[in-house]
C-alpha cells in the first residue's frame, strides 16, 4: 500500500472478497489486485465475480500458496486465475518493482484498449 501511494496511486484496501465487491460498487477503479487465498470468499470466485462485474478493469491475481507435499502434482493456481479473467498474475513474494511493472503494463493495455474503442466508434 505504502509503496503504491509513494508512486502516486490512490489505494483502497478490502479485507476480503465481499468487502471488495462493495468497494467495486461504490467507486471507480483503474485496477484490482486480488489475493487468490483471502478471507470470507474463495479467491477464484472473487476473480470470476470481479471480472464479470467489471470486465474493463484489469485484475492482477497473486498467490503465495505453498504445498505441504512437494511430491504431489500441484494445480497451477495462477494459470487458473488467468482463465477466470485475471490480466496478470504475481507469485508471492514479489518485489515492489515487480508489482509496479505489472500495474503499469495493465494500465497501459487498458488505456490502449480504451483508445482503440474510442477510435473505432
Amino acid at each position: 500500500e505504502l509503496s503504491l501511494q509513494r508512486h502516486g496511486f490512490e489505494v483502497t484496501i478490502a479485507d476480503g472478497g465481499e468487502t471488495g465487491l462493495r468497494a467495486l460498487e461504490d467507486a471507480g477503479f483503474d485496477l484490482m489486485i486480488v489475493d487468490i487465498f483471502m478471507p470470507h470468499m474463495r479467491g477464484f470466485e472473487s476473480v470470476r465475480i470481479f471480472h464479470e462485474r467489471a470486465p474493463a478493469i484489469p485484475l492482477v491475481a497473486m498467490s503465495g500458496y505453498a504445498f505441504a507435499n512437494i511430491d504431489s502434482p500441484a494445480p497451477d493456481f495462477l494459470r487458473m486465475a488467468l482463465e477466470l479473467g485475471a490480466a496478470r498474475c504475481l507469485r508471492k513474494p514479489f518485489t515492489p518493482v515487480a508489482l509496479l511493472a505489472v500495474i503499469n503494463e495493465c494500465l497501459a493495455e487498458a488505456r490502449s484498449r480504451f483508445a482503440g474503442a474510442v477510435h473505432s466508434s
